[in-house]
């Protein structure tokens, strides 16, 4: 504080020569009390810096066995879920049972209220569904379970490549500014902590076929910078950022809307409003960790388009949530938002201030790394 900005200074214009000794004698303890608090105040600032371990949600919570991993998962209109330690059965209501193990009658695991129920496995031992006492048939399994090549896939309409040409033969809508000039930088060549898992650039991906010649990954610089900050967040926690994609040039979005039947569309972006990621603001990502490179398990997978796709997906065991939870808290910590039903999409704050782009990864410069 300023002592001319004090209202005694401010408005008086004379001081006798008594209010003057009076006047200099508080100023005298004034500056004496300032200084006998200012390491106090340094200490409660320095103090006041946010630690990398706030950034988690809980303590971390262990892991459980892999027989519980396999049996977690959505079955018609029940969730089977894990938390501290414990099975339970989650019915529509919101309501859930523990859940014990038993081989009353040949089943092997008994809800509290007697609901007995056994697991139905395929070659593979994945379960694939559910026999429940008291129901005519098995509730079959809904969600991907932990195999990839099980998740959310279409037949495309028309050859990927005949789309292709399709989509680069128009434009983009057109959108009135003033826009921020484009700055497209490559995260690998930002920061090589960041990891590379491009789906659209392999054949595991929902059109299951390669879109993107070139796996790739950018964005606008403020975003990138955001995201290296996140990055450095995790880096105590034992974690690092995977990215799955980041910016998509518009045609792509043009493809994936032309490629999906009717039905399918509500879990693409109209080519007529653009995506985010085409303004080069949006990044799909996950946790991997720093001493495996491993990407870390999540209550679903990965462009999986079924409940446990949301970010608040109540199943999974305790350490996917935490996982989950981690990654989220991470990414708003910088400016990001996460896509209301996708736990990966992360929304960062200017996406309003940039065009949509729809330059190839061909055009951006540089090579392929």
């Amino acid at each position: 504080m300023r002592f001319s900005s004090l209202p005694i200074l401010r408005n008086s214009v004379i001081i006798s020569a008594v209010n003057k000794s009076h006047f200099l004698k508080l100023v005298f303890l004034f500056c004496l009390i300032a200084f006998s608090l200012a390491p106090t105040i340094t200490v409660q600032a320095q103090s006041s810096a946010v630690p990398a371990s706030s950034l988690a949600p809980s303590p971390k919570p262990p892991d459980v066995p892999s027989d519980w991993k396999g049996l977690v998962g959505i079955y018609g209109d029940i969730i089977i879920l894990e938390r501290n330690q414990q099975l339970f059965w989650r019915s529509s209501d919101g309501r859930e049972k523990p859940i014990y193990p038993s081989k009353k009658d040949g089943y092997d695991f008994a809800v509290e209220g007697r609901v007995d129920f056994a697991p139905v496995t395929d070659s593979a031992g994945t379960v694939t569904a559910l026999t429940v006492v008291f129901r005519d048939s098995p509730l079959r399994r809904t969600d991907a379970g932990s195999d990839p090549s099980r998740f959310y896939r279409v037949q495309p309409l028309k050859p990927i490549e005949q789309l292709r040409a399709t989509a680069l033969g128009e434009q983009p809508p057109k959108e009135t500014g003033p826009f921020r000039k484009p700055e497209l930088v490559e995260l690998v060549r930002m920061e090589s902590a960041f990891h590379l898992d491009i789906r659209y650039a392999q054949d595991n991906n929902f059109l299951s076929t390669r879109v993107y010649s070139q796996a790739r990954a950018f964005m606008q610089r403020p975003a990138a910078e955001a995201l290296r900050r996140v990055l450095r967040k995790l880096e105590p926690l034992g974690y690092g950022l995977l990215i799955h994609d980041a910016y998509r040039p518009w045609y792509v979005t043009k493809i994936f809307w032309d490629a999906t039947p009717p039905e399918g569309k509500i879990f693409v972006a109209d080519p007529k409003k653009g995506s985010r990621h085409n303004r080069g603001c949006a990044v799909d990502l996950t946790l991997y960790d720093l001493t495996t490179s491993k990407p870390v398990e999540m209550p679903g997978l990965y462009d999986e388009m079924s409940p446990r796709s949301f970010p608040n997906f109540p199943g999974g065991t305790s350490l996917e949530r935490w996982h989950r939870d981690l990654l989220r808290r991470a990414m708003e910590s910088e400016g990001f938002t996460v896509n209301e039903d996708e736990w990966w999409h992360f929304d960062y704050k200017d996406w309003k201030s940039y065009a949509i782009l729809n330059v190839a990864f061909e055009e951006l410069g540089g090579l392929k790394p």
